[in-house]
């Protein structure tokens, strides 16, 4: 039998549309603070949003005979005819939001028109209104939100900590106060200020006010028109990118998007001028006809439809290499050695194969402990040296699995079945293309790939620092400062225990910024800054900590700083390399699956010369 619903239970279901987590509601509610015409914007939350959201602006308000009227589903002041879906210059024009944010909490409602002398206080539970009467107010709307889901506990309990929630909505609100840099918007989190901006018009003011990091003072303005549409904003040089593409962020119309034709604008204006895998830092604002786009295709309405996709991708692309070849985009001298993408840096491999680390790593503790032995770490400066050949004769290097409290994920290093070879019977006889070290053993031929044994030895150490109950730790005479983004700083207990479980010694320096003053002993100060930055990187992109892939994951892209192909090395160099390879528990594979050397027997290469 087919039953029409209770409206209370349907109310429940249309939110569930909506309202997904406390970042929803905020976004419903300032992006109607801003359609309200208001210059001031104010967000305060608590919990992560999910005791406490408060909006207001000084924007229209709303005429007391039609308060209740804004709180009916698909009541709105925005659209009227099914032609106006066309052309939508609103941020909101559904008449969903407060319908639905009133279904699944207490709603408080005070506003008032400028021209009206009294406000309106309403207050609504679980969409039914138990008090509507007039109340002096400013001019402006204010909305206060509580106890979300209190009559849904079921969807209560797939809400995230507080402070995942938290970092979610400090996403938003740093994006929408780009898009508004004429809105002055305040953001406070728990009783404190996140930020503040001025609402003067200026771009890249906003964003330091916003993201608050120093290395942004460097962007550069991109604008280029073509067609009626226009690209604005501002990019990185080459010399700053980043590991994922968390740090490029759209608008399209004044509205926050997830374009993935944007996405293609972007990697084909940099094109030749980033590594694979590495992505740089945008913020692009798209201005076209309404007409031109379709912002209904998303309950959320995150994304949008251009009608003339390709057309996009090219006109982004063009702005991007039009302003990578201004002035501005030009590296500075006391940049160049920290520039990633360098033309210098080509013989780097531009794209490893990753492969699934389970097949690397064991998923159980070794019942035998050790601790780790440390070996001083070599450097790579000296132009080979043509010397006899040397005999390696391998010191073996336990890794610690040990860890008492507290308690962390499980990894260790599993040692493979069968071993290829004896190390102690390996003889190194020189180095061919500065990449490849030759040895033999009376029997067989070997190259070895100096870059990926360096890999594979680099991400042993790190793994055994980890794993170690003591950590060796090295002071530095120049602390490191690094700044995060103000949404990782929300979960910073999360990965400053990851970072001081490798060995790092991290304090709080800042609102957003860290001092790091001891580092683990196998890393230069280079080596150390470069992992703690790609290691914020991954956490900005969401990666959870308490999973054991996914730590080995980070860990594997500390092995970016082993010595590359074509860096000469000496006989003694190659040495001390080969003895650190020997003592690694799995010495035939780097950390991404690719071989660390290959053997041809004596029998192959007589075959190859018909000589049997």
């Amino acid at each position: 039998m087919i039953k029409v619903l209770d409206k209370t239970v349907a109310d429940k279901i249309a939110a569930g549309e909506v309202i997904e987590r406390p970042v929803s509601i905020v976004k419903e509610l300032v992006e109607n603070a801003i359609d309200s015409g208001g210059d001031s914007i104010v967000v305060e939350i608590k919990n992560g949003g999910k005791t406490y959201i408060r909006v207001t602006d000084n924007g229209c308000g709303i005429p007391a005979d039609q308060v209740e009227t804004a709180f009916l589903r698909h009541a709105t002041s925005k659209i009227e005819t099914a032609r106006d879906l066309d052309a939508i210059l609103t941020l909101g024009f559904r008449g969903e939001a407060l319908a639905s944010i009133a279904a699944v909490t207490h709603t408080e409602l005070i506003t008032k028109p400028k021209e009206a002398k009294l406000g309106t206080r309403l207050l609504i539970h679980g969409s039914e209104v138990l008090s509507n009467s007039g109340t002096g107010c400013p001019d402006g709307t204010t909305i206060i939100v509580t106890d979300l889901f209190y009559n849904t506990p079921a969807r209560q309990k797939f809400l995230k900590s507080d402070a995942a929630e938290s970092g979610q909505i400090i996403d938003f609100m740093s994006q929408i106060a780009l898009a508004y840099p004429t809105i002055k918007i305040r953001f406070i989190n728990n009783g404190n200020i996140v930020f503040s901006t001025t609402g003067n018009g200026d771009v890249l003011a906003t964003i330091l006010a916003v993201y608050k990091l120093k290395e942004y003072k460097d962007l550069v303005p991109v604008s280029y028109a073509e067609d009626g549409t226009k690209v604005t904003g501002y990019i990185s040089r080459p010399s700053l990118s980043r590991t994922n593409r968390r740090n490029q962020i759209f608008f399209v119309n004044g509205r926050v998007v997830s374009s993935k034709v944007i996405e293609r604008g972007v990697t084909a204006g940099y094109r030749e001028r980033l590594f694979e895998g590495r992505y740089p830092v945008c913020f692009l604002f798209i201005e076209t006809e309404p007409g031109r786009l379709d912002v209904n295709i998303h309950p959320n309405k995150r994304e949008v439809r251009f009608d003339r996709e390709e057309e996009i991708v090219t006109l982004v692309s063009e702005a991007i290499k039009a302003a990578l070849g201004t002035r501005a985009a030009v590296i500075e001298a006391k940049n160049i050695f920290r520039d990633e993408t360098a033309p210098s840096a080509k013989v780097e491999e531009k794209k490893q194969k990753q492969v699934d680390l389970k097949e690397l790593l064991s998923t159980k503790r070794q019942s035998e402990k050790a601790p780790v032995v440390h070996e001083q770490e070599i450097t790579y400066t000296a132009p080979v040296h043509r010397e006899p050949p040397v005999k390696v004769t391998a010191t073996p290097v336990v890794l610690s699995s040990e860890k008492k409290e507290p308690v962390k994920p499980d990894i260790s290093l599993e040692t493979p079945a069968l071993q290829p070879f004896d190390f102690t019977d390996l003889r190194i006889t020189g180095a061919v293309f500065g990449t490849y070290i030759t040895a033999e053993d009376g029997q067989s031929f070997y190259l070895i790939d100096q870059h990926a044994a360096h890999e594979r030895i680099f991400y042993e150490k790190l793994v055994g620092e980890y794993l170690a109950e003591n950590k060796l730790r090295q002071p530095i005479l120049t602390p490191i400062m690094t700044e995060v983004p103000l949404a990782v700083k929300e979960n910073e207990y999360d990965w400053l225990d990851s970072l001081a479980e490798m060995g790092f010694l991290i304090h709080n320096f800042g609102q957003n910024t860290y001092i790091i003053k001891e580092i683990p002993t196998f890393m230069t100060i280079t080596e150390a800054e470069d992992f703690v930055n790609a290691f914020v990187d991954s956490i900005s992109e969401g990666t959870k900590l308490e999973n054991t892939i996914v730590i080995n994951k980070l860990i594997t892209k500390s092995c970016k700083s082993a010595v590359k192909a074509g860096d000469y090395l000496s006989m003694t160099e190659m040495e001390a390399l080969m003895k650190q390879l020997a003592a690694c528990k799995n010495p035939f594979s780097c950390p991404h699956g690719r071989p660390t050397f290959i053997r041809m027997t004596k029998y192959q290469i007589e075959k190859m010369f018909k000589r049997v």
